[in-house]
């Protein structure tokens, strides 16, 4: 049973930073990726980044490149999503996941990729 916990989300205004951490627990994760995720109420879960879990493949979303940063404690079987220059348009509930990596990237942000989900935690960001 594959477990995936998130923490870090909050309050913070425009130009702030936060730092979004995702424990995954249950198995091991050589040959997988880990995903993340955001969403508002009313649209559809938008890819943000995802990295495979041996940290030689990194891809971001064009909305949050150069801001966002993906990086990963083996060890601790916890990766990060660094948020930098937050802008309130980054305000969702983010969400971590685990799949099968692939080196196709338009395979890996699809959701659909992705088979385990953690309960996700929400970013705010004021104006």
């Amino acid at each position: 049973q594959v477990q995936l916990v998130e923490s870090g989300g909050g309050l913070v205004q425009a130009g702030g930073s936060l730092r979004l951490s995702c424990a995954a627990s249950g198995r091991t994760f050589g040959t997988y990726a880990m995903g993340w995720f955001r969403q508002v109420p009313g649209k559809e879960r938008e890819f943000v980044a995802y990295m495979s879990w041996s940290g030689d493949y990194i891809y971001y979303a064009d909305s949050v490149k150069g801001r966002f940063t993906f990086s990963r404690d083996n060890a601790k079987n916890t990766v990060y999503l660094q948020m930098n220059n937050l802008k309130p348009e980054d305000t969702a509930v983010y969400s971590c996941a685990v799949g099968p990596f692939s080196p196709m990237i338009k395979t890996m942000i699809r959701p659909a990729q992705y088979d385990y989900w953690g309960q996700g935690t929400q970013v705010t960001v004021s104006s």
